[in-house]
């Protein structure tokens, strides 16, 4: 594994979890509701925003933690759909954001994305496996 997939697998090991968290409303309801979780929708947008990307300008983050144009795309996406979530979320707790009409959107679009990132994902491990069977890269 070369420095520049390293520098990507460690930016995805906390943006795969986050999208996938946003796609799945039982887990929303039983963690980010629960006070006495660490989760919660702040942490996730952390993630997304400000930690280990940047979902109002994901481009800049191809090829460092997004691995396809598709993925940028989606992402710009599921930064639209947060946006609309929160026009609706006067409180700006997360009951107020699960509850939010144009909440099932970004379920939507987060568990599209989801499936893409995981795919690419896992593509990327079947190349560096079937690279290593090959000898070319080291074991």
């Amino acid at each position: 594994m070369d420095d520049d997939q390293l520098i990507t697998a460690r930016a995805r090991i906390h943006l795969v979890p986050a999208v996938l968290a946003l796609a799945n409303p039982p887990w929303q309801r039983e963690v980010w509701l629960d006070p006495t979780t660490f989760e919660n929708l702040d942490l996730v947008c952390h993630t997304l925003f400000d930690d280990f990307c940047d979902a109002e300008h994901p481009e800049r983050y191809l090829g460092i933690g997004l691995r396809t144009e598709e993925e940028v795309a989606l992402l710009r996406q599921l930064d639209a759909a947060l946006t609309a979530a929160s026009a609706e979320s006067p409180n700006d707790t997360d009951m107020d954001y699960l509850s939010a009409e144009s909440w099932t959107h970004v379920v939507t679009v987060a568990g599209r994305l989801a499936q893409v990132m995981v795919a690419n994902d896992l593509y990327e491990l079947l190349a560096l496996n079937e690279a290593r069977v090959a000898g070319e890269a080291p074991q």
